[in-house]
This record gives structure tokens, C-alpha cells and sequence, in this order.
């Protein structure tokens, strides 16, 4: 025993309400694959634009990069990333923030770009206020705003059930193979996570789910 260590851990209260959002995300992978109604996870992080405040020593044979300890802080930004499990494609953006404003025109421009001949987007994402068609009113007119939310069908995860939400695990591969070093400005950002979304998106990534199937 070890009685002074303590871990961190996200405790839901497994209620009949926690239980029916949990079924019905799980249940959205067993529907088989159909390109006209594809499955989608969405979710956005903080992201912190971090300055060197002193020099690099560059790599060199025998000896890793070093870096200051001091940095500058240069405000924050928001990642948009919507994720498609079955074909290993992803969507990502670079906001400012991340409001209903941020969220409506994101989705939107993922309709356009990308799904615009679909019959409807099954879209899991967590039950943040801004996660809802109401937001899609805040950018476009009501008779079109009104048309966009038809071609969402939304499916929430559970409160502190967002270990249901695959975009979750996408954003660990993104701060493990994009974010895990010091970026300065929004500029820097974005190039980086259009590069690394262009990479995974070239090379197929997908992700190994396991929780699907029996549950009872």
C-alpha cells in the first residue's frame, strides 16, 4: 500500500441517464458503414502559444537539443478536430476561441467542403451549451440555419463520459506528434496542425476501438 499517491480520474455518476447516452454512442459503431449518413466525432482543446525566452542549443551527436527553462507566454487559441473512423479522415481548425460562433462556422465549412452531398452527419460530441443547433443561427440566416441543422443527426456523450468520444484519442496523437513543443503564435500553429492533419489523413489513421458489441 501506498497510501500517498493519488491519481486523477474522471468519476460519472453511472445513472439511467449516463447509461442512455453511453448505449446510444456505442450503439452509433455498430451501424454498419454507409457513406451517405458517416459517422463523426467532434471535440476542441485550449491550446497555449508558448515563446523561447532564451537561446536553443541545437542536437548534436551524443548530446539532445536544449532548451531555457524560461518562455514567454503568448496567449491561448482553440483546435476544432472532427474525426471519421471508418475512412481514417479528419477535419481541423485553429480558432481564436471557441464559441457558438466558432462552433457553427466550423461545422458548416465541414458540411461544404466535405460532406455536402451526405444524407445527414451522425455527429458524437460532448453536451458543452455551444454543441447544438441553436449556434447555427448565430451565423447564418434562420431558413438556412434551420436547413444546416437538418443535415446533423447529434448524439451526445455522456457527462464525464468524453472517454466515449473518439476525437478525444486523435487529440492525444495530436499533442504527442504536433503540440508536444513550445509554438509561438497562431500563424505557427496552424501550419503545424494542417501538416500533421494533411500526414494522418495521407496515411489512413485510424483508431483500434474495442468497445463495441455485448454490453449486457
Amino acid at each position: 500500500m501506498k497510501p500517498w499517491l493519488s491519481e486523477q480520474w474522471c468519476l460519472g455518476q453511472i445513472t439511467g441517464d449516463f447509461l442512455w447516452h453511453m448505449e446510444d454512442v456505442l450503439h452509433q459503431l455498430e451501424i454498419p458503414y454507409d457513406p451517405l449518413r458517416p459517422l463523426i466525432y467532434f471535440d476542441e482543446r485550449p491550446c497555449f502559444l508558448i515563446e523561447e525566452a532564451g537561446s536553443i542549443i541545437p542536437l548534436s551527436p551524443g548530446k539532445a537539443k536544449r532548451y531555457d527553462y524560461e518562455y514567454k507566454k503568448n496567449g491561448s487559441c482553440c483546435v476544432l478536430l472532427a474525426f471519421e473512423p471508418h475512412t481514417g479522415f479528419r477535419y481541423v481548425e485553429v480558432r481564436d476561441r471557441r464559441t457558438a460562433v466558432d462552433y457553427a462556422e466550423f461545422m458548416n465549412r465541414l458540411v461544404e467542403r466535405h460532406y455536402a452531398q451526405v444524407e445527414a452527419i451522425r455527429l458524437v460530441q460532448d453536451n458543452l451549451n455551444t454543441h447544438t443547433p441553436g449556434s447555427f443561427y448565430e451565423i447564418l440566416p434562420a431558413a438556412e440555419a434551420f436547413e444546416l441543422a437538418q443535415r446533423f443527426e447529434l448524439h451526445y456523450t455522456p457527462k464525464k463520459g468524453s472517454w466515449l468520444n473518439m476525437a478525444e484519442i486523435e487529440f492525444a496523437a495530436l499533442s504527442k506528434q504536433c503540440l508536444d513543443r513550445r509554438i509561438p503564435d497562431r500563424d505557427r500553429l496552424q501550419k503545424e496542425v494542417l501538416a500533421w492533419t494533411d500526414k494522418r489523413n495521407a496515411d489512413g489513421k485510424t483508431i483500434n476501438w474495442s468497445l463495441i458489441g455485448p454490453r449486457r
